[in-house]
């Protein structure tokens, strides 16, 4: 059973993403936030497979919260999937660098909802192919890239042509098209990736990819 907190300080909003939650039998709604400071609070307390997390919310906005469950040097991090209207970039690449696993934008039908929250509790793909990979590209253009840490040299030279698939917005299916491998296979390069660069998710495999100037925006 996935565990998910909903975060939205919009009670319409909160209730119709419970209700299309609940509703499935591997998902459980066990609880409900309208403001930052109260998603961190439960999300601490309740220990959530997925925190729902909309970005604007009162008191503490959605990316500090996120940043506080999920970011950097969170010793003990839930995944955080955050809702947004694509417009809004700069809150994005925000959420992006606070730690959220995933994207989701506020006018997604239910199946995309429901998918979306299984997704990040999969930790094994990114969300919505056609937004991700824009997203990507226009993230990608902002970061300076920094030289290669000593950890990529863990990567045999497969595991790196499949991470830099990743960084384009690649799914399993189309990495294994391109590479003319099963996708299991996929599957196993993808977590030996996570594992040998000590990376939580492919969203933070993306980062890293553009941080460290092993993917082209291009």
């Amino acid at each position: 059973m996935i565990r998910v907190l909903v975060c939205d300080d919009q009670a319409l909003v909160r209730t119709g993403f419970v209700t299309i939650l609940d509703a499935q039998p591997d998902l459980e709604v066990v609880g409900e936030a309208g403001d930052g400071r109260a998603a961190v609070d439960l999300g601490r307390r309740l220990r959530p497979d997925v925190v729902v997390m909309d970005i604007r919310m009162p008191v503490l906005d959605g990316i500090e919260a996120t940043r506080q469950l999920s970011g950097p040097g969170v010793a003990d991090p839930v995944r955080t999937l955050v809702v947004t209207t694509f417009n809004l970039d700069e809150y994005v690449f925000r959420a992006l660098r606070a730690g959220a696993s995933g994207f989701l934008l506020k006018d997604a039908t239910p199946p995309q909802l429901i998918a979306a929250v299984r997704t990040v509790a999969a930790g094994d793909a990114l969300l919505a192919p056609e937004v991700t990979r824009k997203l990507i590209g226009r993230y990608a253009e902002r970061v300076l890239p920094a030289a290669p840490p000593a950890s990529v040299t863990s990567l045999a030279p497969r595991e790196l042509e499949v991470l830099r698939l990743i960084a384009t917005g690649q799914s399993n299916a189309e990495i294994a098209a391109t590479l003319v491998i099963s996708a299991e296979t996929v599957k196993t390069y993808v977590s030996r990736i996570l594992t040998k660069l000590d990376l939580r998710d492919r969203v933070q495999a993306v980062v890293y990819a553009y941080r460290h100037g092993l993917a082209d925006p291009g």
